[in-house]
């Protein structure tokens, strides 16, 4: 059920905030898998959070290093299901490295980014997939770079499962998480976020948000013309698509590796250790 995923802390995000239904989508999900073997793993920035509100186990990491950590898990216990939360800062900005290459190895792990296009805990400054334009105490003159496409970056870098949710949509956004978790091999899914305190745009997602149909997930070409469908600014009344945009079966990363095949922590060593430690007298 999804209370027994449910803890006793606080909830300290502001009233209203769409991480709350990102929360509620969540333990949805894994409480309709039904399934317990999994490790959270979060970053810095409002995201965070999330982690002290659901009971699993899972690591608390630091800004813009989830996905390393996802993957160090992985590799620890492959039968492990991981999930990472990050923010668009957390994971676009400083984490970017991190999630080019995490398609390239396609570990079987899932990752959750909560999209509001700031860096809210700081108080709203511009990330990577701020629009252009945007005016903050730190862009008074409006913001001149356009922003990234995340979407985009995935499928150009290889990606095997790409998604966009949205947070004020929670059934909708509970099926994705089902089946990215399901997907074998790395799934993403942005999911956006608005900040209702630095970056309130729900009115124009609750206008222009649509969910895709008829579209075949296996279709590269057709992924990118979709992704390319919004640009991640608002100065035009352009339809923000969510759905699966790309799904392909390929070998996931532990695959390769047939040591892991026997989790390391389930091999019973007998070391010698009078013998290693004569070794440094």
């Amino acid at each position: 059920m999804t209370k027994d995923f449910s803890t006793k802390e606080t909830i300290t995000w502001c009233p209203g905030c769409p991480n709350f239904k990102i929360l509620k989508a969540f333990k949805a999900a894994v409480a309709e898998l039904g399934n317990r073997n999994i490790a959270i793993v979060s970053g810095v920035g409002c995201h965070a959070k999330i982690y002290d509100y659901i009971n699993l186990k899972g690591f608390y990491g630091i800004h813009g290093r989830v996905l390393p950590v996802c993957l160090g898990i992985k590799m620890g216990n492959p039968k492990m299901t991981v999930v990472g939360f990050g923010g668009d800062g957390d994971t676009y900005n400083e984490g970017i490295s991190h999630f080019i290459h995490n398609y390239r190895y396609n570990a079987d792990m899932t990752m959750l980014v909560h999209n509001n296009q700031v860096f809210s805990l700081t108080t709203g400054q511009a990330t990577a997939t701020t629009e252009k334009g945007f005016i903050d105490g730190s862009t008074p003159l409006g913001l001149k770079e356009r922003p990234l496409n995340p979407l985009i970056m995935a499928l150009e870098s290889g990606a095997s499962f790409v998604a966009r949710g949205y947070a004020l949509d929670v059934p909708h956004l509970k099926d994705l998480i089902k089946q990215a978790i399901l997907h074998k091999g790395f799934s993403f899914i942005d999911i956006l976020q608005p900040c209702i305190i630095f970056h309130n745009v729900v009115p124009y997602f609750q206008k222009n948000v649509y969910k895709l149909k008829n579209h075949k997930q296996e279709d590269f070409s057709a992924a990118l013309l979709k992704a390319r469908q919004w640009d991640y600014c608002f100065d035009k009344d352009k339809k923000v698509p969510i759905g699966i945009f790309y799904q392909k079966t390929s070998p996931a990363f532990e695959s390769y590796w047939p040591q892991l095949k026997k989790p390391w922590h389930t091999v019973l060593r007998k070391p010698n250790w009078q013998k290693i430690i004569g070794e440094f007298k």
